[in-house]
């Protein structure tokens, strides 16, 4: 055995690890990680096969090198899968039977940022699975062995699934803005063996994003793309986030759809093949999409915000579709029950195909809410949640029907209000939705409100 140096704990975060580079991570932290990974899986018994693979940011090929010697020390075998989106990591888990698998990536973060995504077999590995690899960095009795690392390309094979996946699609004209994010390279071949026109934006990987921040679900984000799509007479058009793994889209008019309305338009074609289904959405999404779900014959359920929280769910489950209002949507309908912002741009394809109607059509067929964006402003660790607390006994007993599933979720005759504590970000989130403006006025009063009595600035909507 050997002593370790342990980690910041502020890089432990509920779904990945994640912290600055140079200041609270480094090449020493990811061997660190890879060490104390090697104990985990040594200790799962199944094997000590990890998959390893890396976004296209500036320190992520070093913190790839670190991650993989301490993998080796620990006695891994590692299959290095390369320079590509998280999804692409996930599938290699999956088609080579590892026992494990780590995405080096910021995901949707500034350039300075990195971090690591893990999985355990197929499995998430997440809360108490992520600190408990910290107890383990810090104690510093890791295991050793003699371990090995081979580079494997899975590309191809990601690649000739999603066109196979994409080969029953009508051929529209599709314009594709990878924001010069880990998934460039993928689109670029994608794009060449499925039917259709296609025109491909900021599809050269930079891990310095010249064009514009690589986060889908920020409006000013998709301004190149709905410029595009309008100029180019595009039928439709899809973003991506830095990683792959959560997705934007853009209507022929140039009409952002979101999380909720994306999933209820996927619920279509799935209910259609499997009705009864259950479909889970976080307790962001619209009722629009929960009610939609139950017209379609399907079971809706809220749960919790955060994408390892919703996969374990769907397992639990076996339910074959799920999504976010952050952009990530889960397959487990002809697919393994990750997301993968690539396959649900061509599961949206193949939905289209099979509706017969434009994006913008079906758009317009859901029903019309009002509402605000999500809403997240700062909040210190030490208080966001104790602030939910407070809110949540204050309803208590009210006429106000509560649902605590993550945060508070209130329901009033105006319609909805949320208030949840971010669970990677020291700050509160918030969203409102109302059948008309007077009703939305409404509930964003009780809300200000809500947090006035707790001597906490709302924000401003």
């Amino acid at each position: 055995m050997s002593r370790g140096s342990g980690l910041a704990p502020s890089i432990l975060r509920e779904y990945d690890i994640r912290g600055t580079v140079g200041e609270t991570l480094d090449t020493a932290d990811a061997a660190t990680i890879g060490r104390a990974f090697a104990n985990v899986v040594t200790e799962a018994g199944e094997g000590r096969r990890v998959c390893v693979g890396f976004d296209g940011r500036l320190s992520s090929p070093t913190l790839e090198a670190a991650l993989v010697d301490g993998l080796r020390a620990g006695g891994m075998e590692v299959l290095r899968i390369g320079l590509g989106p998280t999804p692409m990591l996930y599938f290699a888990t999956h088609r080579l039977a590892a026992n494990g698998g780590i995405m080096i990536t910021g995901s949707h973060n500034p350039p300075e940022y990195n971090g690591f995504k893990l999985m355990l077999g197929s499995a998430s590995f997440f809360g108490d699975d992520i600190q408990r690899l910290g107890e383990i960095a810090a104690h510093g009795d890791f295991v050793t062995g003699s371990g090995t690392a081979a580079e494997v390309n899975v590309q191809d094979d990601y690649v000739a699934f999603l066109a196979e996946t994409g080969a029953g699609a009508a051929a529209l004209k599709v314009a594709w803005d990878t924001g010069n994010g880990a998934a460039g390279d993928v689109v670029q071949q994608l794009t060449k063996r499925i039917p259709g026109t296609h025109v491909l934006l900021n599809a050269e990987i930079d891990g310095t994003f010249p064009a514009h921040h690589p986060d889908p679900t920020v409006p000013k984000n998709l301004a190149q793309l709905i410029e595009t799509v309008r100029a180019e007479a595009c039928d439709l058009g899809f973003a991506f986030d830095g990683d792959g793994d959560r997705i934007g889209l853009v209507d022929g008019e140039g009409c952002i759809l979101w999380g909720d309305q994306i999933l209820a338009l996927l619920a279509r074609d799935v209910l259609r093949e499997r009705p009864g289904a259950t479909i889970i959405a976080d307790v962001k999404a619209s009722q629009v999409l929960f009610d939609e779900v139950a017209r379609l014959g399907g079971k809706p359920l809220m749960w919790r915000t955060g994408h390892s929280l919703i996969k374990a769910k769907m397992a639990e489950l076996g339910a074959p579709l799920a999504g976010e209002m952050s952009g990530h949507i889960f397959f487990a309908d002809r697919y393994y029950g990750f997301d993968d912002a690539l396959y649900a741009a061509l599961r949206m394809l193949l939905t289209l195909t099979r509706e017969g109607q434009s994006l913008a059509a079906l758009r317009r067929s859901l029903p019309r809410r009002v509402n605000t964006p999500e809403l997240r402003f700062d909040c210190a660790d030490a208080q966001k949640f104790g602030v939910v607390d407070q809110v949540r006994a204050r309803l208590a007993g009210g006429d106000a029907k509560v649902n605590g599933i993550d945060g508070v979720r209130v329901q009033t005759e105006d319609g909805w209000w949320l208030l949840r504590a971010s669970n990677t970000q020291p700050v509160l989130v918030a969203r409102c939705e109302a059948d008309d403006e007077a009703g939305l006025e409404r509930l964003k009063a009780d809300l200000v409100a809500q947090l006035e009595a707790c001597g906490v600035e709302p924000p401003r909507f």
